[in-house]
């Protein structure tokens, strides 16, 4: 991969043997490996039997989880906020997990869409609850640096499983708890 860099940056009409640029190449492929560094992670590492038994049944929210990731088309970050619901049927889930699996998905060549649902798909599977919700709310450098430009654009995304789907009391429950935070 470093020399892969070392070719893009000659590409660009660079020198990258010139003093501010020599390490450039293995600096960038360091950081392209840890920011894609999701591909090298799974489910089951990241879950690692944090699931503890619980009455509860009523809804766990993990709100404002940090967001970054690598749009697909473009390789430029999208950067924002993700939310997280569910309602346990039995088990809950370690808190810390549910933030890991978010970055676990986010690591990776992603579009928002898909993120969105992997996320809740992940939740669900993992849990077994009666319903998740998942929002994210992102801005993406490939509309903020290149093509259309526009600088306050903000792409929000939701997937809603089970009774978050199913149950309109439910979902507004979940987006009546994000707007206690704003």
């Amino acid at each position: 991969m470093e020399q892969q860099w070392r070719d893009i940056i000659e590409s660009i009409g660079e020198d990258p043997s010139r003093p501010g640029l020599r390490d450039t190449p293995s600096r960038a492929a360091k950081s392209f490996s840890f920011l894609t560094r999701g591909y090298h992670q799974d489910l089951d590492s990241i879950v690692n039997d944090a699931l503890f038994p619980s009455d509860s049944s009523e809804m766990v929210l993990v709100q404002d989880i940090e967001v970054y990731s690598l749009c697909e088309h473009h390789l430029l970050p999208f950067v924002g906020r993700c939310h997280v619901a569910y309602i346990p049927d039995g088990q809950v889930l370690g808190l810390s997990k549910v933030a890991r699996v978010v970055d676990m998905f986010a690591r990776r060549l992603q579009i928002q869409e898909q993120l969105t649902v992997q996320i809740a798909d992940s939740i669900q599977q993992v849990t077994g609850a009666l319903g998740v919700g998942v929002i994210i709310e992102a801005e993406h450098m490939c509309m903020m640096m290149r093509g259309v430009e526009k600088q306050n654009s903000t792409t929000k995304t939701s997937a809603m499983l089970g009774n978050f789907r199913s149950d309109a009391r439910t979902r507004d429950e979940f987006l009546a708890l994000l707007q206690l935070r704003r």
